[in-house]
């Protein structure tokens, strides 16, 4: 197996960096770089990573200033091209803003700031979740304000139609429903993915559960994932 390249995206007020560039580097054994916002995007790049956090302090809209940044036109051309590229929490808020994903996220139902594990339904027909059984059921921690997925019923349609939802809030037994929505996301979507399949945004946190020392390793295979799509 060829390592793959990874970076991860650095704009002011990010915070989950250092936990995908651990799990990459040291769990995985695969390469990957920091990069800062102003910066350019090296040829070796396979995937990019926009982590979870603050983004200039969620100033005006979460991620909308960090989608009129130097780097952004710079996603945009690499995702167009075909470059995998995944949004975790603010990243995917960053990936609504840059037009890269459809719909937007709102503030959640409740108003208040959830920080817990959650139950999750798996899609894996996608390059992001080959490594799951599809309709799997796994437990990722959620840490978000904005994390409510809406769009208008067009879109939502052609998200089922072209089968870009890939993690859905569920019970632990699959079972999607109200009770097991956390923030009021439309169908319960935690997870979308682009009509191409080569850009993921997605609430929960897979690099807060990779080692057993959190007893959970559930976010593993999602990493683990792109990397097969990549040695294929």
């Amino acid at each position: 197996m060829k390592k793959i390249n990874f970076a991860v995206i650095n704009f002011p007020g990010s915070n989950c960096e250092k936990d995908c560039f651990y799990v990459i580097k040291k769990i995985l054994k695969h390469n990957c770089d920091y990069l800062w916002h102003q910066e350019s995007i090296p040829n070796k790049i396979d995937c990019l990573i926009i982590p979870g956090g603050f983004s200039y302090g969620d100033y005006l809209r979460t991620g909308s200033i960090a989608s009129q940044s130097k780097i952004a036109n710079k996603i945009i051309d690499f995702a167009n091209k075909g470059g995998s590229v995944i949004g975790i929490c603010n990243g995917f808020q960053i990936l609504t803003e840059l037009k890269l994903l459809p719909g937007t996220l709102l503030k959640n139902k409740s108003l208040k700031f959830l920080c817990k594990d959650e139950y999750l339904k798996i899609n894996n027909k996608s390059r992001f979740t080959s490594k799951y059984k599809n309709g799997e059921v796994i437990k990722l921690p959620i840490a978000h304000a904005e994390g409510n997925y809406y769009a208008d019923k067009k879109t939502i349609k052609d998200l089922v139609k072209n089968n870009q939802i890939i993690f859905s809030y569920s019970r632990e037994d699959g079972k999607i429903d109200e009770i097991s929505n956390p923030n009021g996301s439309i169908m319960n979507i935690a997870g979308i993915m682009n009509k191409k399949g080569n850009v993921i945004g997605m609430m929960p946190h897979p690099e807060r559960a990779c080692e057993s020392i959190f007893n959970n390793t559930m976010g593993l295979n999602f990493f683990k994932s792109i990397i097969h799509f990549h040695n294929i």
